[in-house]
């Protein structure tokens, strides 16, 4: 989606992280040569997610239970494109978790060349959207998921 968006990145000058993966990464800077987008910054791998997502006004990302879960507990709006290589199409069933609670964007895989990055920069322009999408989605954070988790256990345990 990125490499097919290149022009509409430039254009846009919204300043883009983008963490390719170390499977992809010398392949990407190198499609990017000295061509690419100023604002654009490909990254083998983010150790500190936690600056990355201090310095998001949206976050892009697959729906994996971790990363939804810290959106959640980060208020962020996000635009989640599950993968399609995943058991039981479980990243789709996280998404719409958060979609069907008005807390998340879903693009699907295959449409992420097309629809991405103009969503992403529609959303971006929209401060009424982007509030929403931050109190919805912090609506469905659980801080104490662990301690509730014990509870539970213990309780069956007593039993």
């Amino acid at each position: 989606s990125v490499m097919a968006n290149l022009d509409l990145i430039r254009q846009s000058g919204v300043q883009i992280i983008w963490q390719t993966g170390s499977y992809y990464y010398k392949e990407m800077v190198e499609r990017l040569g000295t061509d690419g987008p100023e604002n654009l910054y490909p990254l083998e791998f983010i150790s500190h997610m936690d600056w990355a997502y201090a310095v998001a006004d949206v976050v892009i990302s697959r729906a994996g239970a971790g990363t939804i879960s810290e959106l959640c507990l980060l208020a962020k709006p996000c635009i989640l494109v599950p993968s399609p290589n995943v058991a039981e199409d479980h990243q789709t069933k996280n998404a719409m978790a958060l979609v069907e609670n008005h807390a998340a964007i879903l693009i699907k895989d295959t449409d992420s060349k097309g629809k991405l990055f103009q969503q992403t920069f529609n959303l971006l322009s929209d401060e009424t959207r982007l509030k929403s999408l931050s109190e919805n989605i912090k609506k469905l954070a659980r801080p104490n998921a662990a301690r509730d988790i014990v509870d539970v256990i213990l309780g069956v345990v007593k039993t």
